[in-house]
């Protein structure tokens, strides 16, 4: 009977059989529930991908919440995403509603690298434990104490070493930066600082750098909406996974040679504190090697991508504003001088600063969607339904952008952290994150952009290269970065 249906239907019939089936599973599976948060109208397959801008997608964003509300929903390929705008339901999902909304979840590009391991990608108890772990063994080595400072202003000095050796040359600072950055948790991670001409670490930071670039990278995007398809085409992805193995190779040799040379009764530093977590763990699935190297990376990737990539965009707005960086360098001769190195202390004697230090990191959003949340049960958000497993996606440019809350939200301007000439922070200065899953390393993001800031101001004056115009375009990567560009650094 099948051989007889076979034969007497036409390539023709069966192909437009197919497509309708094809088209009912997939209004099916896309169906919506009751009450569930409004979107465009929404293609077979693809969903919302031919709205998206891959290189601004936050202005596509912006479009949708200015029809939709500041709650709706976006199809990208097989995954629904739910989209919270504005201060008061930001706050509402990551604080007052956090516990509901509390889950990372899997993408394909999180799934293949960390599969639901480490502190940024992990879920639950795992995740709760190993955080409450991190925190505590990074406060008993120092984090946010008088030797974490020490590490640091130690650190700036051979950052303003490097960038005096340019003589006032043109050059690119991203590499000494993230060099100096990553050397502060590589202290902690490692139990050692690696010198800038290190053949070893230059290659682990050449491969941190290219692959948060390539997340930005459309084949990466489209691997992210259409996994099952674009796995078999060739792309960034793979580049990705290649490099993501580079650098589980280098932790992984670290972790070795900390197991060599361990002293069971004494700990230097993350990776010694974490192995002997595992031996008193006896065995369980909570503290175990491949853990240990997910947190690394998670430390390293998270420890020098962020801090670096403000600081090189702090840079190059003090190029492009040179009366803020005349009122910084002022603030600075007056406090501190030029006879010993800055200290934290320093930071309340020096509103202005501050304030610039802020709205650099107002103004450059370089996480403008933080990282997605996952209902972890069926929740009521603002009147609208969102059923456990939903991505929701927390806008924070919405809040750092937001035209009720800063009076010039669009222009870089110190005016925004400043009250009778004090420093004044504001409720919807987010760069970190809020809730349970913030960014666990803010005090330590926080004393670095201080010190390093001003270390470089109090030495240098920062200047476009001669007949050079600088821009402030960005490129769309795991971070918002500044496009690669040159600076003089000016000996003061």
């Amino acid at each position: 009977m099948l051989h007889f249906l076979w034969d007497s239907i036409s390539f023709q019939t069966f192909l437009i059989f197919l497509t309708v089936f094809l088209l009912i599973a997939d209004y099916m599976k896309q169906r919506k529930p009751k009450n569930y948060p409004p979107s465009p109208f929404s293609l077979p397959f693809v969903g919302h991908i031919y709205l998206m801008n891959f290189k601004n997608p936050w202005s596509t964003v912006e479009k949708l919440a200015e029809k939709y509300g500041n709650i709706f929903s976006i199809q990208i390929g097989g995954i629904s995403n739910v989209f919270i705008n504005g201060p008061r339901m930001v706050k509402e999902v990551l604080v007052n509603q956090g516990e509901n909304f509390l889950d990372r979840p899997e993408t394909p590009l999180s799934g293949d690298m960390f599969n639901k391991k480490g502190l940024i990608f992990s879920n639950g108890l795992l995740w709760k434990q190993h955080r409450r772990f991190t925190l505590t063994t990074l406060r008993n080595l120092g984090l946010g104490k008088r030797g974490q400072e020490e590490c640091i202003q130690e650190e700036c000095q051979y950052l303003v070493d490097a960038f005096g050796e340019e003589q006032g040359n043109p050059f690119n600072p991203h590499l000494k930066i993230n060099h100096a950055v990553s050397n502060i948790i590589c202290c902690f991670v490692f139990g050692n600082r690696f010198e800038y001409h290190d053949k070893d670490f230059q290659r682990l930071l050449q491969l941190v750098y290219e692959t948060v670039e390539l997340h930005g990278n459309i084949m990466s995007q489209l691997y992210a909406a259409l996994p099952s398809i674009i796995k078999f085409l060739p792309g960034s992805h793979h580049t990705i996974m290649k490099n993501w193995r580079s650098v589980r190779s280098f932790i992984d040799e670290k972790i070795d040679k900390h197991k060599e040379n361990q002293n069971p009764s004494e700990s230097q530093d993350f990776i010694d504190s974490y192995l002997q977590e595992i031996a008193k763990d006896n065995g369980s699935d909570t503290f175990q090697e491949n853990h240990l190297a997910a947190c690394v990376m998670d430390l390293v990737f998270a420890g020098t991508e962020t801090t670096s990539t403000t600081l090189r965009w702090a840079l190059l707005y003090m190029a492009m504003y040179p009366e803020i960086q005349a009122r910084v360098h002022a603030e600075i001769d007056r406090v501190i001088g030029q006879g010993r190195l800055p200290a934290l202390e320093d930071r309340n004697n020096m509103p202005y600063t501050n304030a610039v230090i802020h709205e650099v990191q107002r103004k450059s959003n370089i996480i403008p969607f933080n990282v997605p949340r996952e209902a972890v049960k069926d929740t009521v958000l603002d009147g609208f339904h969102i059923p456990k497993g939903t991505t929701v996606v927390a806008n924070l440019t919405s809040v750092m952008f937001d035209k009720e809350e800063w009076e010039t939200p669009n222009t870089f301007n110190p005016g925004h952290f400043l009250k009778d000439g004090q420093f004044c922070k504001k409720e919807s200065f987010v760069p970190f994150s809020l809730g349970k899953r913030a960014c666990l390393g803010e005090v330590l993001a926080r004393s670095e952009l201080f010190l390093f800031f001003v270390s470089l101001l109090q030495k240098f004056t920062f200047q476009p290269p001669p007949d050079t115009t600088l821009t402030l375009q960005f490129r769309m990567s795991m971070t918002l970065a500044p496009h690669p560009y040159k600076i003089c650094a000016v000996p003061r």
